[in-house]
């Protein structure tokens, strides 16, 4: 029988992580964070990172971008609290439990929505990248940084071996970018700007989409 993925079994799993997270994650995953923080600024103005996790990648943004994080997770939001508070980020306009699949936002009110280790961490992932896209405004961008699944070969053989682990850990090790780019052509509001590989083994990537202006999104 398939290991239950959702939104209880991800949130069990990371109130687990939440203690050792930075520990664990935190230097493995600097690369992409700052890679994806990059990405975001390139854009500026109001920010919002969807799994804001513990708020790692909070003082990595320029003070001239105000900041909003969600997360699913309240032990992990504890932790972002607290380092907004010992970094005085005052360009962080707040953190708030929320489901990524139903954002508590008006419809075009963020230049981006960055979401890095999220994307395979979420039960819906296609109805989660309809949301970023209702809440990002016309030529913002969506900025994904996440590990992405092997088409073929040893990798992907492993990959789906490990998948019911994974699971219960907290994210999907199976998904593949194909499934972000059908996403894209069903959705027709947006289209892929970037998609290269970061550290680290070149397993994760950034990808960014870019909303199209004039097209409509339900």
């Amino acid at each position: 029988m398939p290991t239950a993925f959702d939104k209880a079994t991800i949130a069990k799993a990371y109130a687990r992580w939440a203690p050792i997270y930075d520990l664990v994650f935190g230097a493995v995953f600097e690369r992409g964070r700052k890679a994806a923080v990059a990405a975001a600024e390139r854009i500026g103005g109001r920010i919002l990172e969807v799994g804001v996790g513990t708020g790692l990648s909070l003082p990595d943004y320029a003070w001239t971008n105000r900041i909003v994080g969600v997360d699913l997770s309240a032990p992990m939001l504890r932790k972002a609290r607290a380092r907004i508070k010992e970094h005085r980020l005052t360009n962080v306009d707040g953190v708030a439990m929320m489901d990524a699949r139903r954002l508590g936002f008006q419809d075009c009110v963020f230049d981006v929505v960055v979401a890095q280790y999220v994307i395979t961490a979420v039960p819906e992932p296609e109805a989660t990248l309809d949301e970023f896209a209702r809440v990002l405004k016309p030529g913002g961008e969506i900025i994904l940084v996440n590990h992405l699944g092997a088409e073929a070969g040893p990798r992907a053989a492993f990959e789906r071996a490990f998948a019911p682990l994974a699971r219960r850990l907290g994210w999907q090790s199976e998904f593949r970018f194909d499934r972000l780019a059908r996403w894209a052509a069903q959705h027709g509001g947006v289209r892929l700007v970037e998609r290269r590989a970061v550290p680290p083994l070149g397993h994760f990537s950034l990808i960014r989409f870019a909303r199209l202006a004039g097209v409509a999104v339900a």
